[in-house]
């Protein structure tokens, strides 16, 4: 019989493996039925990037007991499938990180895991990449990405170095919710752990090893140690997180010697005290970046988010002013200068592919069609470009060059399966420093690229609707869109609409609906599924950035009113 809120609060109250500070916390809640009821409803459930959520005691939390279970489960499941796994563990600014990932390798040792463990906080690609590097059987990044400082979340990554996909997430998933008591956690103390040879700690070789990969990946290395790198003003803030070092020494070893740090969020900070958020997506997240760019007469700012997987780029437009660029927009103009670089070297592959998202702008999809390289789309979230990644690796049906999504993730090569921002900051300053060579800036550029594709203009609405309640409002949501579909929007016919719910187009069900409009235009509502949100995409393509802005601010107008009738 499943447990109410009020039942599974009492048991950890009377639960003897649950330490006292933990249930001085919870007895502090008593009286308080709706803040129990949103720490005990439910289990944190394995999403878009695996467990994440607010930060304290209660089953509904990121605490010492929903991962110590995690990974007892998650021991228990590669216990399974292989002899002798073994697993890398990374982490990256926020508080309890460093405590998490610690625990988590104790657990791991005291069920015989060989566990590979950086001393310190790293991206969460160096450690998809040292997964793929040292041959293990998965990994686990402990990291709530972007989301406030009073989140934290848990990814489990799988041997291809890629986010669990759905069919070993269920797999893994069902074994931990076999673990039915905190007793049941193994734990060993860290002497014993690496007495044993079961706890190896990673250190500057496997960083040196991951920073020369990405530098060999770079398209204009020559260019830039001719005299460019020198010329050409960077500017970079890290937000606080595990960014710093990395997209440092990437840069300065690809020849940008003129780079300039943000000081006041160089160093980690789990509070991200300098920010409303860490999120490069938010203009006010780069307000210090874009300071300092005025001071050091930046070409190009760049930012990172808390475990550097998503990289946000600021330019100068035609009047001199920083513009932050959109995700789309990054995306579209690194698919650009790749592709047509690499076309100019005719060193582009017959059978070359870019693969993106579904809600991800068409605009880098023309570009890649012009330059005669397939796009292939996959649902949210990069760990089902990296599923297409490993899949391309094994059958050698294509060549990947490019997969990226509008939410400021990219990545070139194939030494990891997620997106990277140390990558994705080398690759765009890279060309900025290219183009400012021929006389022109990534402003230029993304206007005649404008000029010959059509301008497309994207917004993304998000609703944050937390607790029970949320959760079911945004069912609720779902439902109305679904069964009530429209034919028209704001005077405009819909043609098609895409459910992704039973699976579609040979993907994974996903609860997504897409709803394609007459003039070009479509959106998209789809639940997060990492934080308490709906996320309602919009996309148009004009003529003119003038016809496009009021089109977006049209459509969005228009479905927004339903979404929030």
């Amino acid at each position: 019989m499943t447990q109410t809120a009020q039942e599974r609060y009492q048991a950890w109250l009377g639960d003897t493996s649950i330490d006292s500070a933990t249930k001085d916390e919870l007895s502090a809640l008593a009286g308080n039925v709706k803040e129990i009821e949103d720490r005990f409803y439910r289990d944190l459930e394995f999403g878009t990037g695996g467990l994440r959520g607010v930060m304290g005691a209660g089953t509904n939390r990121m605490n010492p007991y929903t991962v110590g279970k995690a990974t007892q489960g998650l021991a228990n499941w590669l216990n399974q499938k292989s002899a002798n796994p073994s697993v890398v563990i990374a982490h990256d600014s926020r508080n309890y990180s460093p405590e998490f990932a610690h625990d988590s390798a104790l657990v791991l040792a005291a069920n015989g895991i060989t566990t590979y463990l950086f001393p310190s906080l790293r991206p969460t690609p160096q450690l998809s990449f040292a997964v793929r590097a040292l041959g293990a059987a998965g990994g686990i990044v402990i990291t709530a990405s972007h989301n406030p400082p009073e989140y934290n979340g848990y990814k489990v990554y799988g041997s291809d170095g890629g986010q669990l996909v759905p069919a070993d997430a269920e797999q893994a998933i069902s074994a931990i919710q076999q673990v039915s008591g905190f007793d049941q956690v193994k734990r060993i103390c860290r002497e014993e752990a690496e007495g044993k040879g079961l706890l190896r700690w990673l250190g500057e070789e496997d960083d040196q090893h991951y920073v020369d990969t990405v530098v060999s990946h770079s398209l204009n290395s020559e260019l830039l140690k001719s005299g460019l790198g020198e010329s050409f003003s960077v500017v970079f803030t890290p937000l606080h997180g595990a960014g710093n070092m990395p997209v440092r020494h990437v840069l300065k070893q690809a020849g940008f010697s003129n780079v300039h740090i943000v000081a006041e969020q160089e160093q980690p900070d789990g509070y991200f005290s300098t920010v409303k958020s860490p999120n490069p997506e938010e203009r006010e997240a780069f307000t210090l970046a874009m300071k300092l760019g005025e001071e050091a007469q930046a070409d190009i700012i760049i930012g990172t988010d808390p475990d550097c997987d998503r990289m946000g780029a600021v330019v100068r437009n035609n009047e001199g002013s920083y513009v932050v660029l959109s995700g789309n927009q990054s995306g579209a103009l690194m698919v650009h200068y790749l592709l047509s670089t690499l076309k100019e070297r005719g060193q582009l592959p017959t059978n070359g592919v870019v693969v993106k998202t579904i809600v991800t702008s068409e605009m880098g999809a023309d570009i890649a069609s012009h330059y005669g390289v397939d796009v292939v789309n996959t649902l949210t979230g990069f760990k089902y470009i990296g599923e297409k990644m490993t899949s391309y690796e094994h059958t050698g049906e294509k060549t990947f060059l490019f997969g990226y999504e509008e939410s400021y993730g990219y990545l070139t090569g194939t030494y990891a399966r997620d997106k990277d921002a140390v990558i994705a900051s080398m690759l765009i300053a890279e060309a900025a420093a290219y183009y400012k060579s021929q006389g022109k800036t990534l402003y230029d550029i993304l206007q005649e690229l404008y000029a010959q594709f059509g301008t497309y203009l994207e917004h993304l609405e998000s609703r944050t609707l937390k607790g029970l309640d949320g959760v079911q409002q945004i069912a609720s949501i779902m439902d109305d869109w679904r069964n009530n579909p429209p034919s028209e929007v704001d005077c405009v016919k819909v043609e098609k609409v895409l459910d992704y719910a039973p699976g579609l187009d040979g993907l994974p069900p996903e609860n997504v609906l897409k709803f394609m409009l007459a003039d070009g235009s479509w959106f998209c509502l789809r639940p997060s599924g990492t934080e308490p949100k709906i996320k309602v995409y919009f996309a148009v393509r004009g003529s003119s950035q003038d016809e496009a802005a009021v089109a977006v601010k049209r459509l969005t107008q228009a479905v927004m009113k339903r979404v929030d009738n």
